[in-house]
C-alpha cells in the first residue's frame, strides 16, 4: 500500500501516516521496546 492508500483507509493524511511510521520504526530500533514486542 502507498502512504496515500493507508491514509484513506484510516481517514488521515499521508503526512500523518509518515509520522506514525517514523515513530513505529524508531520504537523498533530501540532494543528494549523491540525485545518486549518480540516477547509478546
Amino acid at each position: 500500500h502507498t502512504l496515500e492508500e493507508v491514509g484513506q483507509q484510516f481517514s488521515v493524511t499521508r503526512d500523518r501516516i509518515r509520522q506514525i511510521e517514523a515513530k513505529a520504526i524508531a520504537k523498533l530500533r530501540s532494543p528494549r521496546i523491540a525485545t518486549e514486542a518480540l516477547d509478546n
